[in-house]
This record gives C-alpha cells, sequence and structure tokens, in this order.
C-alpha cells in the first residue's frame, strides 16, 4: 500500500472551507457596504469575530464523510439567520453609520449563495473522488460476527463515497473465512496494516478486553467506535453517530481536538508569546547573554530535538543554564556539576524556559500544556506507563498542569512520571480556558515562592 494511497487530506478541508467563507464575507461586506460610511476595519473585526462565534456554537463546520446534505442545509440555515441578526445589530452602534435594508440584502444572499455552492461542491466532490480513485480513505475492521458487525461491514462496501476500506473481522467466538482471526491477533494486524478505525461489537467482548482494548488505541493513536447492542455501555465519553440510518457509538475526542477551540488556544498562544518576547525577551536576553558568557564560553541559547505533538521532533529553546556537555540526554539532578552559578539562578526561577515562547510563535509549542520530555524518557517509560502516548495528542508546554502541582524536575522513581502523566492527562481530557488561565497563575506565584525540584 503506497504512502499516496493511504495519505489523508481530510485535515486541509476544514481549514480551505474557513478561510473561503471569510474570504467571501470580507469582500461582498466592502463591495455592498461601501456606501454606509462604516468603519472598515472596525466592522471587519466585528464581523469576523461573530462569524466564528456563531460557527463555533452551531458547529457549522463539524461535516464529515458520513453528514447528510439535509444536515449542511440546515447548519447553513442556523448560520445564516444567527450571522444576519449580528449584522443588523451592528449599524445602531454609531450614528455616521447609514443603515441599507437594500445593501445588507444583497451581501447575505450573495454571501451564503457563494457558501453555499462552495460547501456542495467540495462535499460531493470529496465522495466522488473517494468511489473514482480510492484515495483519502480509512482502513476498518470489526470486532465481533454478529449480524450487526455484517449490516456496518455491507454499508463500507456499499457506500463507497464514505471513504472507508474493510480490511476484515476479528472473533474469539467464532470461525469462518471472513475472520481475520482472533484478538489476540488484533494488534498486530492493526500495526502491520496501518487501521485508523476499529469498529468493536461489545457482545464480543469483555469488560478486561475492553480496557485493554481501548488503552492500545490511546496508545497508538487509533479511533475505537462501538456498534450498539443489548450490553449496558458505561461511558459518558460516548457519542452517537448516523451512517445513514446505521447508528454508531464513538468515543468523543477532546475539547482540544475541536478545529475552532486549537484555533482559538493558538490565537491565545501568538498574542501571550508575542507580549513576552516584546516586553521582556527583548530586554532581557541581552543582559542574560553577558552574563551567562562571562562564566562559561559558549552559546547563549540551548537548543535540543524534543518530540512533539505526534511525536514529531522540535527543537526546544532555553537559555543556556550548564557547561558545555556531551550529557545533554541526561536530566539534571540535584548540585549537578555541570549547572552554572547563573544557571542555577536561571532554573531556580525557570527563566531558563523562557526562550521557549519563540517555539510557542513558531507553533511548536503552546503556552499550557504536557511538558517537552527528552527523547531517552519517551524511549524508557513510553511502553512502560500507561496513557503516556497520549500527551503527545497535544502541543507541549512551556508550563502544565503536573508542573504546577509540583511533579517536575528530576525523575527517581516510576511514580513520579506516573503522577506527571496523570496529570498531563487529565489536563488534556478536561481543558478550558479557565484552567489555562490558572495554571498560568500558579506558575507565576511558584517562580516567586520558588520550587524544591527546579534545580
Amino acid at each position: 500500500m503506497t504512502a499516496a494511497q493511504t495519505g489523508r487530506y481530510s485535515k486541509y478541508i476544514r481549514p480551505i472551507s474557513i478561510s473561503f467563507d471569510v474570504l467571501v464575507i470580507t469582500v461582498l461586506c466592502l463591495f455592498f457596504f461601501k456606501e454606509l460610511n462604516i468603519n472598515c476595519l472596525y466592522y471587519l473585526v466585528y464581523q469576523t469575530l461573530a462569524w466564528g462565534i456563531i460557527a463555533f456554537s452551531i458547529r457549522f463546520y463539524e461535516i464529515y464523510r458520513f453528514t447528510t446534505p439535509v444536515e449542511i442545509t440546515s447548519k447553513i440555515a442556523q448560520q445564516g439567520i444567527l450571522f444576519l441578526l449580528v449584522t443588523i445589530a451592528f449599524f445602531p452602534f454609531s450614528k455616521q453609520v447609514l443603515f441599507s435594508g437594500k445593501a445588507i440584502a444583497y451581501f447575505m444572499v450573495t454571501s451564503f449563495t457563494l457558501i453555499s455552492i462552495f460547501k456542495f461542491l467540495l462535499f460531493y466532490y470529496l465522495k466522488k473522488y473517494r468511489i473514482v480513485t480510492g484515495s483519502n480513505f480509512r482502513n476498518a475492521i470489526i470486532i465481533g460476527y454478529t449480524p450487526e458487525a455484517i449490516r456496518l461491514k455491507e454499508l463500507f462496501e456499499t457506500r463507497n463515497d464514505y471513504g472507508y476500506r474493510f480490511l476484515g473481522f476479528f472473533s474469539d467466538k467464532k470461525s469462518n473465512a471472513n475472520i481475520k482471526g482472533k484478538l489476540a491477533d488484533l494488534k498486530n494486524f492493526v500495526i502491520v496494516n496501518k487501521v485508523d478505525e476499529i469498529y468493536c461489537s461489545l457482545n464480543e467482548i469483555s469488560n478486561d478486553e475492553l480496557k485493554n482494548l481501548v488503552d492500545f488505541a490511546d496508545e497508538n493513536n487509533k479511533t475505537i467506535k462501538f456498534i450498539p447492542d443489548t450490553k449496558e455501555i458505561y461511558s459518558k465519553n460516548l457519542k452517537i453517530e448516523y451512517y445513514e440510518f446505521f447508528p454508531v457509538l464513538s468515543l468523543r475526542r477532546t475539547t482540544l481536538h475541536d478545529p475552532t477551540t486549537k484555533a482559538f488556544k493558538r490565537i491565545f498562544d501568538i498574542v501571550f508569546s508575542s507580549l513576552v518576547i516584546i516586553g521582556l525577551l527583548s530586554w532581557l536576553t541581552p543582559i542574560l547573554a553577558i552574563l551567562i558568557r562571562i562564566e562559561s564560553k559558549g552559546p547563549t541559547f540551548f537548543r535540543q530535538g524534543r518530540p512533539g505533538i505526534d511525536e514529531k521532533e522540535f527543537f526546544c529553546y532555553k537559555f543556556r543554564s550548564m557547561k558545555i556537555n556531551k550529557t545533554t540526554e541526561t536530566e539534571a539532578s540535584k548540585n549537578d556539576p555541570r549547572v552554572t552559578k547563573i544557571g542555577r539562578f536561571l532554573r531556580k526561577t525557570s527563566i531558563d524556559e523562557m526562550p521557549q515562547f519563540i517555539n510557542v510563535l513558531m507553533g511548536d509549542m503552546s503556552v499550557v500544556g504536557p511538558r517537552p520530555h527528552l527523547w531517552s524518557q519517551n524511549k524508557a517509560y513510553g511502553n512502560r506507563i500507561k496513557k503516556y502516548m497520549v500527551r503527545h495528542y497535544v502541543k507541549p508546554g512551556i508550563t502544565g498542569l503536573a508542573q504546577v502541582r509540583g511533579f517536575r524536575g528530576e525523575i527517581e522513581t516510576d511514580e513520579d512520571m506516573i503522577n506527571r502523566i496523570k496529570y498531563d492527562v487529565f489536563y488534556i481530557e478536561n481543558w478550558s480556558l479557565l484552567l489555562d488561565i490558572k495554571i498560568i497563575l500558579q506558575t507565576v506565584i511558584n517562580i516567586f515562592k520558588g520550587e524544591e525540584k527546579a534545580y
């Protein structure tokens, strides 16, 4: 199976759709409202923010390969009505602005005609693309050989436009030519055949096996979905989706996986890091550069490869706090002889981490998130600690929940790492803007209080 066949382009669909829509309403408002005496800059900011908030609220861009045309039409209608009300609401703000119902009507009709045409063309083009080329598909397997499982398999094979490639059944209870193997064979099959989604009939699997399967899916970034049957389900994270009239239960992805949330968090990161770089690093860096180089020869900054989102390597920046050495993959310990005098102060106050705001601005890191570990730690703990790899589902952060709860610095026992992972996973699964703000404030407080393991 070639890379071209298995390549996925779905991740580009939402950014393209959002960019097109924003471009349309921006260009058309400048055209239709040019005679209304509005302040173009203020109105464009207002309009773009309003569009984004409405789209986020009604999930306007949450369109999947199994979404129906009726659902898309409903989303367009909701977005159109709410956006019309918000557009009209702008005009009473200023007495100088002229109100024109005709101009607004032309703007709304033209905008939503173009947006609707583009949305449906893109939707049907992708369906046709999957059928004709066989590309942009997802590999799927089914655990169980029940009537529901067979129906789902038939749906995958008859609805090529959904873009699923069915690779086989797995079952411990039945054995025939249609079954690829038993549950014991599943993990290796998933890895070797690059399976994307695992569909599970809960009648076929025990609670222990289900827990093990969910852990496996977490560790290998696979999607697991459940075929509803008579077994009671106890997970609050389950949601129901419909492939035509066929119901499928799937584990909800966290809020941080929502495209709008990711965009909001990215904007926050850019603004926050820009303020720190301009307001603090611009004058602090020259001073520290002199102090660092007076004590030991070498560069001002220390640059080290770390695993980032999806375990992709990026180069993490710090103010150099150690003498030049060849043991950079060994974490610092108490009274570490490699640490310089100025470096001890930098590490105690966490000032050595400040250049990572450059990483944030570049998009490799976030202000708040799981701290990026050393590659040696990834290799040592990746297979030993459950849910360790979940931390790579999001961008690493300059500070994180584990750090403000005291789990930072040297790892002396497995329990130290287990506690870090526990808080990292909790953060990923329970993210909110308020939680980010609390972590940032607690980080600032800890810097002034000093931390025992900051060495």
